[in-house]
């Protein structure tokens, strides 16, 4: 008996280390691909390696720097030779901390930031401007090699235009020196003129109705073409 059990523990102990593989593996390549961008770890004595360490239930993976629900909280690509940050940089609209030092980057990233309403700082290479204007941060520091946008602002709040959205809308951030105008409830359409809700089930029956109606006019046309024939 007491080689058997000796034979079962041998074979759970390999058998264990495979089942952990197999989900460390699947965890890793459920990753979002910003993460992976660049093929080199985050550096140790990097802004976001910090931040990270010093912020209980956050971990470090590759680039990023995630919560427990694997939502990016920290980027840092710097020294990746990006040029532009490309289609997969809004995955880190999350982010609360950037590094994108020592990159060619184009100097205009207005648009960049859409969407990015939690960055509160955002290092660049030092002839990259902060996105938004100085205007759009409460403090930007000017260093040798770099500069750091802190403390992003509601540009709702700064713009001191009270009429910049529609009566029946309201001013929302959209990222650093951003912003979008969004319809009361009950109100949509073109400046938030139309009242009440925009009703997707008769949109969608009416559409269906007329791409049905087609399909079957048609449908009738070639086949009497093909009994002509």
């Amino acid at each position: 008996m007491a080689l058997h059990g000796s034979g079962d523990s041998s074979f759970l102990v390999p058998w264990a280390a495979a089942v952990l593989l197999a989900l460390g593996a699947e965890r890793a390549l459920a990753l979002p691909e910003i993460c992976i961008l660049c093929p080199e770890s985050v550096r140790n004595l990097s802004e976001v390696t910090l931040y990270c360490k010093q912020t209980p239930g956050l971990m470090l993976h590759n680039r990023c720097c995630l919560n427990q629900e694997g939502t990016i909280v920290g980027l840092d690509l710097q020294n990746c030779s990006l040029k532009d940050l490309g289609p997969k940089f809004p995955q880190a609209h999350t982010a609360v901390i950037i590094d994108l030092q020592a990159n060619p980057l184009k100097d205009d990233l207005a648009n960049t930031f859409r969407g990015f309403t939690q960055l509160q700082t955002l290092i660049l290479p030092q002839d990259v401007s902060c996105p938004g204007g100085i205007n759009a941060w409460n403090t930007v520091t000017f260093y040798i090699n770099n500069q750091i946008c802190q403390g992003q602002r509601n540009f709702c709040n700064t713009t001191g235009d009270q009429e910049i959205c529609p009566e029946n809308g309201s001013c929302v951030p959209d990222g650093p020196g951003l912003l979008q105008c969004v319809c009361a409830d009950g109100f949509h359409g073109y400046k938030c003129m139309r009242q009440g809700y925009f009703s997707l089930l008769m949109f969608f029956g009416i559409l269906g109705s007329t791409t049905l109606s087609i399909s079957v006019l048609l449908w009738g046309t070639q086949r009497r073409k093909a009994k002509a024939s």
